[in-house]
């Protein structure tokens, strides 16, 4: 069944349609999640969460298209609202995809994504690590394609500032 289809008959609370879905996109959620809170157990139980949030509020959701957006977009949600109780945030999953660097790269990254703001950060996380394209974040945020480009052109441009001043510039 396309992905299209089985989002209409979810939003209209079809169980087996919003089970399938949720299978379907369970492991974008999965890293997203774990991406964010760095622990197995806590990215498991923001899984248990966001499916309960999602069924409550499927039918609200205007454009199938985008259910993906709109399910990552709660995890993400999610998340944040867990790492401020905490005070804390952490992008493990991020460096580990970026996998080809050695372990002093990976550190100056880390450290360059958690000096941008948190709106900066989720817009790389959903741009780069999630393929989300700009067409679809400006849906999510409700702000036109050409705010997502520029707001992902200062965050990048914040990127190679700070990793000019580390001396690391080969990465970004």
């Amino acid at each position: 069944m396309e992905q299209e289809e089985l989002a209409s008959k979810a939003i209209k609370h079809d169980e087996q349609a919003f089970l399938q879905l949720m299978q379907l996109h369970k492991n974008a959620l999965y890293r997203t999640a774990f991406a964010f809170l760095k622990n197995e157990h806590d990215a498991i139980e923001a899984m248990q969460e966001v499916t309960f949030r999602a069924y409550q509020k499927i039918h609200t959701v205007k454009e199938p298209t985008y259910m993906k957006t709109w399910l990552i977009r709660i995890m993400i949600n999610y998340c944040q609202d867990q790492l401020k109780r905490k005070k804390r945030f952490t992008s493990d999953e991020m460096l580990a995809e970026i996998g080809t660097c050695s372990d002093d790269s990976k550190l100056v990254i880390e450290e360059a994504i958690a000096s941008l703001s948190n709106a900066e950060q989720q817009l790389i996380f959903l741009k780069y690590y999630q393929n989300t394209k700009i067409k679809e974040i400006a849906e999510l945020e409700k702000i036109p394609e050409g705010t997502v480009k520029s707001r992902l052109h200062k965050a990048l441009k914040s990127l190679r500032n700070f990793l000019t001043e580390k001396g690391d510039v080969d990465h970004v």
